[in-house]
């Protein structure tokens, strides 16, 4: 093989491993509709922290927290810090299971916490706004379509505060 059919060989290789390394460069293609992501400069571990630390502080609880990151290490498998945490509170289970029963299964509402390939980690939600508009639109009265409404978007903005205190690490 000549110098020249080595070298384009070389480039040829060259530019096929940063394509298949782009994707992973770019990031994550997060949805848009209805989803919020911040990307932080703390750990997965110290966002994680923070978070519940939050939720605690906004009168809501953490009704679970889940992810594969753990038992996949006891398998003998590394994958990237990955929980979905459920929040809610007694107060908005029992008002939007008043107004719509189908609802509750959206409950709790959840943030999902990963880390990316810099260490950092990423703190993402669906506004409750948009899981909760379909039930919105099929409930009963225009009474009850008001005050679940009004519950989502409460939630909207303890969501939001929860996620402003969290990414500051307060």
């Amino acid at each position: 093989m000549s110098t020249n059919h080595r070298l384009i060989a070389g480039l040829i290789f060259g530019l096929v491993c940063l394509l298949v390394a782009a994707p992973s460069a770019a990031g994550v293609d997060w949805p848009k509709d209805g989803w919020r992501v911040i990307e932080t400069s703390q750990s997965y571990s110290e966002l994680l922290a923070n978070l519940k630390k939050a939720v605690s502080a906004n009168d809501l609880n953490v009704v679970f927290d889940v992810g594969p990151t753990e038992a996949a290490a006891k398998r003998g498998i590394h994958i990237p810090g990955n929980r979905v945490v459920g929040v809610f509170n007694n107060k908005f289970a029992v008002d939007i299971l008043r107004l719509s029963v189908p609802a509750m299964i959206e409950a709790p509402v959840r943030f999902y916490v990963t880390e990316r390939d810099d260490g950092h980690a990423t703190l993402s939600w669906v506004e409750p706004s948009h899981i909760f508009a379909p039930y919105i639109e099929d409930v009963g009265s225009s009474d009850d379509a008001k005050m679940l409404r009004q519950e989502a978007e409460e939630l909207d903005a303890r969501f939001s505060r929860i996620a402003s205190e969290a990414a500051q690490g307060k």
